[in-house]
């Protein structure tokens, strides 16, 4: 049994005016079910996609506080011409400079119109067949630990380890990576993104989050109520959910 990682889950206060800056940033769709929206390639809702993470818009009454994200997304590039383009059209679509410490880099820190961190890398070889999304970027204090436990969680196979780094990606190859970065920081507020994982068909979600359980997941209370989703935490604390098969 394992999971397969499907969305990428935003929160926002204006969730549809979240969802149409994606979908412009990525070059994708947004798509309007109830008051969620979801952002994809291709026009429509493909859910799950084998490769693609979809970006989930969810409306929540809080806004972001100034704590940064400890989970946020990159943006691949193809030359830096395409990267300089990139950022400016993101300026245009209401995204702002962000100071997370970063200093003098290569990549460009951005956060969309409600204040989420995201990067827009210089280009690189390792992500040149991602698509617009190079990788959900997850900071931790053990990224030997999260290798262990969301390459156990998920069908996603792991592509590098070591005290600083590790990254997963999905077994079928293109789509983006799951990267944790060591980060000297602690955990101190729920984040504003997290991923949302689904069973195969034919797979039973309550026994997937009883493995999840054995792993080191704990359950999680956000106020959610009856839900056919289940909320957990990872081994650190890094929220996420396990979807009801459709």
């Amino acid at each position: 049994m394992a999971l397969r990682p499907v969305m990428v889950n935003i929160k926002a206060v204006d969730g549809p005016a979240v969802g149409r800056f994606w979908a412009e940033a990525l070059g994708w769709t947004a798509y309007a079910a109830g008051a969620t929206t979801y952002v994809g390639p291709g026009g429509r809702l493909v859910w799950p996609d084998p490769v693609v993470l979809g970006v989930d818009v969810v409306p929540v009454p809080e806004a972001k506080t100034a704590t940064k994200n400890r989970v946020h997304l990159d943006l691949a590039t193809t030359s830096a011409a395409h990267q300089a383009e990139l950022v400016a059209r993101l300026r245009v679509l209401g995204a702002t400079p962000a100071d997370v410490g970063q200093g003098d880099v290569p990549w460009t820190v951005l956060a969309d119109p409600e204040g989420n961190e995201f990067c827009v890398l210089e280009p690189r070889e390792v992500y040149r067949d991602t698509g617009p999304i190079a990788a959900v970027v997850v900071d931790c204090a053990d990224p030997r630990a999260m290798a262990r436990f969301w390459g156990e969680a998920t069908d996603w196979t792991v592509h590098r380890v070591d005290d600083d780094q590790a990254a997963l990606r999905s077994a079928h190859g293109g789509g983006p990576y799951l990267e944790f970065l060591r980060t000297p920081d602690k955990k101190t507020v729920p984040d504003r993104v997290h991923l949302d994982l689904l069973p195969y068909p034919g797979d039973d979600k309550a026994a997937e989050v009883a493995r999840l359980h054995t792993l080191g997941a704990a359950d999680l209370d956000l106020g959610q109520g009856d839900v056919p989703w289940t909320c957990l935490t990872d081994p650190e604390g890094h929220e996420f959910c396990v979807l009801a098969p459709s």
